[in-house]
């Protein structure tokens, strides 16, 4: 009989994560990886569905901008942005700007299963819905829907009534918005199943005030997750992305790691992932946007790769790399009992290096069979 082994990653984002909630943090990503692996019946097992599972847990956190306890927009709302996609097939669904809805990568979900099936009048069917559209497509599929304002947690609703005065009475010396006041990150996963195959996802509330409407790279095809495989070879990545959605969907970044990574990979039969998470970040990220006036273009990338080795035998590596000060991640797999939970800083070597105009991305490697 075979040896089921999955692995899963998941991610609190890439920003600032104080000390006071690391704790908090680390155990709710732990929790992910927990009810991921083993929350379910072992016949509910794919990639798609392990992502799932992991971010509809960091989605229930409140300590996390994601479902609920996220962002509220300049209207005291929230709205949510959710996204997965599947790497055997490529299917991708996502939810853009959806209201009262507990868990919308859930509905991402339906969505990207939906969009697998035939329509009765060859209609082609839809990749992503918002809004409103969103709600009732939720409604349609039996997805668990709640009032707009159980989605408002203490935590948002203090930040958002600090902020919004702020912004509609400034005050001259005002320092203005603090890495430590804000909580803009997104959360997501990436997944390895017992056959093999990838997926990836991403959830987020979106920026502390956005606009009412606005849709982030959570949302969009290519910015927010990225998951690819071959058919034939030991090669395939899946990847999360959290940080700036306005300048990771500008790039394009997902799609444009993932593509990089299959273009090295299929050159000499080797890949150095390190050297593409630097190229890409650097010079397809931070570069451009230094040049438009960004001054710390943020992002981070929860990556798992693919990849072939000793007797063709196919082999998994975990990175994470990121331009802004930290990072939270966990990891955990069904031969280890015990998620493994960190918040990554980035070393003050490294920021000396981006005051000398040097690269400011931390990379490391992450021992996912641990």
């Amino acid at each position: 009989m075979k040896e089921r082994c999955i692995y899963v990653a998941v991610h609190g984002g890439a920003g600032y994560h104080g000390v006071a909630s690391e704790q908090s943090v680390k155990s709710a990503l732990k929790r992910a990886c927990a009810r991921a692996l083993w929350g379910s019946p072992l016949d509910d097992s794919s990639a798609i569905s392990v992502v799932e599972r992991a971010i509809a847990v960091l989605e229930d956190d409140e300590y996390l901008n994601a479902g609920y306890g996220s962002n509220l927009t300049i209207d005291g709302t929230v709205e949510c942005d959710a996204a997965v996609m599947d790497g055997l097939s490529g299917d991708f669904g996502s939810v853009g700007a959806v209201p009262g809805l507990k868990n919308p990568i859930k509905l991402a979900s339906a969505l990207l299963r939906h969009s697998r099936e035939l329509d009765p009048l060859g209609r082609i069917r839809p990749m992503t819905l918002a809004a409103s559209g969103a709600y009732s497509f939720a409604l349609s599929q039996g997805i668990q829907t709640i009032a707009p304002n159980e989605m408002i947690s203490p935590r948002a609703t203090h930040e958002w009534q600090k902020w919004k005065s702020r912004l509609d009475h400034p005050a001259d010396g005002d320092p203005g918005c603090l890495p430590q006041d804000a909580m803009q990150d997104t959360v997501g996963a990436v997944a390895w199943d017992d056959e093999g195959n990838l997926a990836a996802g991403v959830s987020s509330g979106g920026l502390l005030l956005k606009y009412s409407g606005r849709i982030g790279e959570a949302a969009t095809f290519g910015t927010g997750c990225w998951a690819q495989q071959s058919r034939s070879e030991c090669s395939g990545m899946a990847c999360s992305i959290s940080g700036a959605g306005e300048h990771i969907m500008r790039v394009g970044l997902a799609r444009v790691l993932g593509e990089a990574l299959q273009s090295r990979q299929s050159d000499d039969g080797e890949l150095d992932t390190h050297h593409v998470l630097l190229r890409i970040l650097n010079q397809q990220f931070t570069e451009p946007l230094h040049q438009r006036g960004v001054q710390m273009p943020n992002a981070g990338v929860l990556l798992l790769t693919k990849e072939q080795g000793e007797d063709d035998e196919a082999v998994r590596k975990l990175w994470c790399a990121f331009t802004t000060e930290s990072m939270a991640v966990a990891y955990a797999n069904t031969t280890k009992r015990s998620p493994k939970a960190s918040i990554l800083r980035r070393p003050a070597l490294i920021d000396s290096a981006v005051n000398a105009d040097k690269s400011s991305v931390f990379i490391t490697a992450l021992p996912i069979h641990r």
